[in-house]
């Protein structure tokens, strides 16, 4: 069986986390997060979200350090739960993050060209294939230059707020009581901003020294991106207020236009498609490499595991992807997709955590890590739950419905 080669050194997993995280949260999901939890509600839910999120990356260093090699939970849950466990973790992983690529190449076109979003949906999806079929040190490498641009984008933007005239401390504690539900459903939304840290124990075959590798790069990674949210909602309640940002379609770009600078509004519009391009390159390079992983063991045609023998790549199941986003991009909903991912992702981190229960006590790490796992279980869970009913139903019957293959193709072989 051909390996994928290890290029990936700490700074560049970071860089991968970042890129994963950084766009999704800040320009796709405050707005519903704040209708659903209020303004004061918005930023407790960000703090349960980014808990949650800590736990399970923890749980995921811990698995990937045990199994340094592509396909994330996938691969953890067979190992540790037994196939079906690591099957329905994967399945849910391809199904969600494929609505999720869908989503955030459907931003790309709304702010580009919104007359043609859909046109610049797919263009985007095969630009981003293009590059990600050069091989994962030039996907780190492009991602570099993506971070780099949203980060003075959102360093713009919250300078702007601050110190622009327009933040007003008492906005923070605004109006309304939304009970701990609502809390609940927008941390399960705002937990899609944060999933993209699990990209670098996605891509655990080609990180150098992943024993000492991933257990940094992926806390590291989240604690920067915690740190950036909570700065920019805090900025957003500031200058918007929870009834304006609820209602935003580009709460930053309406940040910097309320601060009295609107001739700013173009870059930070600019910032956004860089951000979301950066979340869409990681994104599909991790979801391809879950394909491979799975069409290695059969759970998916056994075709899907070539590797490309110059670039390295998993080029078959990378294309496959790309086609299949594109066809949703045709039908696609930005923010039905953002529930519908968040319920199916919050599972497959439910079987993260449970999978880490079974590694018992870890002796070279202070932090309490099974009581770490037991909460990011029932975070998960909880959280899933929580989601709008919609996203609830859509992703329990898309997993019943890989459930039923499972079992179909299980009885088949037989």
């Amino acid at each position: 069986m051909e390996g994928l080669t290890r290029r990936l050194g700490v700074p560049d997993a970071v860089v991968v986390g970042l890129g994963s995280m950084l766009g999704a949260g800040v320009f796709v999901v405050f707005a519903p997060a704040t209708a659903a939890a209020g303004g004061p509600g918005l930023l407790v839910a960000l703090a349960v979200a980014g808990l949650v999120a800590f736990c399970n990356a923890t749980s995921s260093a811990r698995l990937a350090v045990r199994y340094p090699e592509s396909g994330g939970t996938y691969v953890y849950g067979r190992e540790r739960l037994g196939p079906f466990a690591g099957f329905l973790a994967g399945w849910g992983f391809v199904v969600g993050k494929t609505a999720s690529c869908a989503a955030m190449a459907l931003t790309i076109g709304a702010y580009l060209w919104p007359g043609r979003a859909r046109l610049v949906a797919v263009a985007a999806v095969v630009a981003v294939t293009a590059v990600n079929l050069r091989g994962i040190g030039k996907t780190a490498t492009a991602t570099k230059v993506l971070v780099g641009v949203v980060l003075a984008v959102l360093a713009l933007v919250a300078t702007t707020g601050l110190v622009g005239g327009g933040f007003t401390p008492a906005r923070l504690g605004g109006p309304g009581d939304v009970g701990a539900h609502g809390v609940l459903a927008a941390a399960g939304l705002l937990f899609f901003a944060f999933a993209g840290y699990a990209r670098i124990a996605t891509l655990g075959e080609e990180v150098r020294d992943p024993e000492r590798t991933i257990p940094r790069a992926v806390p590291l990674a989240l604690g920067v991106v915690l740190a950036i949210y909570l700065v920019l909602a805090v900025v957003a309640l500031g200058v918007l207020g929870a009834d304006r940002l609820a209602g935003s379609a580009a709460p930053l770009a309406d940040v910097v236009t309320a601060a009295g600078l609107p001739g700013l509004a173009w870059v930070v519009r600019a910032g956004a498609t860089v951000a979301v391009t950066g979340v869409l390159l990681s994104l599909l390079a991790g979801v391809g490499r879950t394909a491979l992983a799975m069409a290695r063991r059969r759970d998916l045609p056994h075709a899907l595991a070539a590797v490309d023998a110059v670039h390295r790549v998993p080029r078959r199941a990378e294309l496959a992807v790309a086609a299949v986003v594109a066809l949703v991009v045709a039908a696609g909903d930005v923010r039905g997709a953002i529930g519908f991912s968040s319920c199916t992702v919050l599972v497959y981190y439910a079987i993260t955590n449970a999978a880490a229960l079974t590694l018992g006590r870890d002796p070279a790490r202070r932090l309490p890590v099974r009581l770490l796992a037991a909460l990011g279980l029932v975070g998960c869970v909880t959280l899933a739950v929580s989601l709008p009913a919609a996203s609830v139903l859509a992703g329990a019957g898309v997993l019943a419905l890989g459930a039923a293959w499972y079992a179909l193709r299980r009885r088949l072989g037989r």
